[in-house]
């Protein structure tokens, strides 16, 4: 039997694609340009767009996505799942309430802003949850990943304070890490259990 079904396998594997595919597709949509480097995914899903609508469905799709992980993925303690819940929910919300118009700040945009606050915290934080005790293997790759995150997360709200003109980039890598790791738990969850099974 399988600790991680099917449907949560298949979940945590969409996500990255969702999110890297949708910020690629609509930026190669936008009529006049896009910087990666300069500006951020929320900018591809805000109203003006050329196709706002790609990156709506891909954040909707990506939040989803971690919804459904987060149910299946059994080996996780229950304040990881939580977290990653919370953090797709998030996404979900932040699809729901787009920029009004691209180029505005998020500060002018609140519930927006307060839906991505929620998203890449709750996401940077849910590895910090950690696996269940029991000395599995595979304990400390949790831990690289919940440092690893939060040191995304301190980046990329150095150059969002600082309005920093990398700020898509340290944006793009925090979020495709978070959309990444849920796959590589999900991943390394059979290869623990028959951990254990061995030291039985």
């Amino acid at each position: 039997m399988r600790i991680v079904p099917w449907w949560a396998v298949l979940s945590s594997a969409c996500a990255p694609v969702l999110l890297i595919g949708g910020w690629r597709l609509a930026a190669a949509r936008q009529s006049g340009g896009f910087n990666p480097v300069r500006q951020t995914i929320s900018e591809l899903a805000a109203r003006p767009a050329t196709e706002p609508w790609i990156m709506t469905v891909a954040l909707a799709g990506v939040g989803v996505c971690h919804m459904i992980t987060a149910a299946g993925l059994a080996p996780a303690a229950l304040p990881a799942r939580v977290l990653l819940a919370l953090g797709g929910a998030a996404t979900v919300s932040l699809a729901a309430l787009p920029l009004p118009a691209t180029g505005d700040s998020p500060a002018h945009a609140p519930a927006h802003t307060t839906a991505a606050a929620i998203a890449f915290t709750a996401l940077s934080l849910w590895p910090a949850g950690g696996l269940r005790r029991g000395g599995l293997p595979g304990a400390a790759l949790w831990r690289c990943a919940a440092a690893g995150l939060l040191g995304l997360l301190g980046w990329f709200g150095v150059d969002y304070f600082g309005q920093r003109p990398g700020v898509g980039r340290s944006e793009r890598v925090l979020a495709g890490a978070q959309a990444l790791w849920p796959l590589a738990a999900v991943l390394l969850a059979p290869r623990q259990r028959n951990c254990r099974e061995r030291n039985r």
